[in-house]
């Protein structure tokens, strides 16, 4: 059954599915978000990837709705990336939450299919490819059945294994919100001993994340030996968010105070290693009250926050702080950008792109003799006045009106 983009999106008026029965059904999807109109140029975002792009979202709507299996359909320029990138990433293991007994039983089949393949396969049926994809373009879609038939058999193998998040807590001092919180966080896992590369084989992660965990680590001393804040401050070391975001999922779906008492979180992952920086980069910043506040603290030190350069790739739901977001809770991941001070603009973006090309999830992200870390304490700095600043607020944070997760907060927020 082919269902369009795979999206019901109360806030855009939006939904794909119609009331239809799609249990036990294989569903045709088609990668990121419906497309903006003329008349509707705001519509999931714009340009900007919304929830409901993402590959994650749909398969979790299949499995709400009780599906057999989902195939997306990919074409690099809707997805940000080619092909051999859906393949690289689906020929090694998968490592998943264990599932609550009460939980749907998980689909069969989680795919993805070429655009090419697709058009084919359903050529055969009496249906056109580009036909199908211009109807999904309109909120008045509704799922075509297709009358095609599969058979396929597979074999899985299943290991158990156990990480640990590492949470610390420093008490807020006003008994009326001391039991309201301000997460930090990062995540202290890696690649672990992999394939050799140029002699090595162990996966340091030096500035992904050991730079993020030893700046969230430096703020909770901070905080702990500091002026006390109203409210208490929550601090969380994740573990597998290289496997998928799995720690700060757990930690969401099992957190250790009630989600809707963390007015915000703030998260880091990679600080800046070659400097003090003019910019920072906030993924979030447009979906929240946490963006404009930032903005302004910053704002008199001649700091500024840029915007998303890639906002179509959708780096909001890539990082831990997703995972509190997915629970309700206003979120950000803090970055130090690439404006270095005493060098010229083009020199950060270079040295960023070096990293990208040369380090990125390879052995040779390793401590190195040349980081200056100035930037990092810089940073780290600004995180910890902004979480004071969380801290001691009468005014808590909110999500945007049109943000894929203030529902889920006002609802929790309400049930209090």
């Amino acid at each position: 059954m082919f269902v369009g983009y795979g999206a019901t999106a109360p806030e855009y008026k939006w939904d794909d599915f119609k009331g239809t029965d799609v249990r036990g059904k294989i569903l045709l999807v088609l990668v990121n978000d419906p497309p903006a109109t003329a008349a509707e140029p705001n519509l999931f975002g714009a340009k900007a990837m919304t929830y409901y792009g993402r590959w994650t979202y749909k398969f979790e709507e299949a499995e709400r709705r009780g599906a057999a299996g989902m195939l997306i359909v990919h074409t690099t320029e809707r997805a940000g990336y080619p092909w051999q990138v859906v393949v690289g990433s689906n020929s090694v293991e998968h490592r998943l939450l264990p599932r609550a007994a009460a939980a749907p039983p998980p689909i069969a089949v989680c795919g993805w299919i070429t655009d090419s393949a697709a058009t084919v396969i359903l050529s055969q049926a009496g249906l056109n490819m580009a036909d199908l994809r211009k109807r999904a373009e309109s909120r008045d879609f509704r799922p075509v059945p297709t009358g095609i038939i599969i058979d396929a058999s597979m074999r899985n193998s299943v290991q158990h294994m156990s990480s640990n998040n590492v949470v610390g807590l420093v008490r807020g001092i006003d008994p009326v919100v001391r039991d309201e919180y301000v997460a930090y966080s990062a995540h202290w896992d890696h690649l672990g001993i992999g394939p050799v590369v140029n002699g090595d084989s162990i996966y340091n992660g030096a500035a992904d994340n050991a730079s993020g965990v030893a700046s969230i680590l430096a703020i909770a001393h901070a905080a702990a030996e500091g002026v006390k804040t109203r409210r208490s401050q929550l601090f969380i070391f994740v573990t597998a968010e290289e496997s998928g975001l799995l720690g700060s999922a757990y930690f969401g779906e099992h957190p250790t105070v009630p989600a809707s008492k963390i007015i915000a979180a703030l998260n880091m992952d990679i600080v800046p290693l070659f400097g003090r920086v003019r910019n920072l980069t906030v993924a979030g910043d447009n979906k929240s009250s946490l963006g404009p506040t930032l903005a302004q603290l910053v704002k008199s030190e001649g700091i500024r926050i840029s915007p998303d350069a890639h906002p179509e790739q959708g780096h909001f739901y890539r990082s831990d702080h997703f995972s509190f977001a997915k629970a309700g809770i206003p979120s950000v991941s803090i970055g130090g950008g690439d404006d270095i001070v005493g060098h010229p603009a083009e020199w950060g973006l270079a040295q960023s792109d070096d990293y990208t090309a040369h380090r990125y999830h390879q052995p040779s992200d390793e401590y190195r003799p040349n980081f200056d870390l100035s930037g990092a304490t810089q940073l780290a700095d600004i995180v910890y006045r902004f979480g004071v600043a969380l801290g001691n607020t009468r005014t808590i944070p909110t999500w945007n009106s049109d943000a894929e997760f203030r529902a889920m907060r006002d609802a929790s927020r309400k049930g209090q």
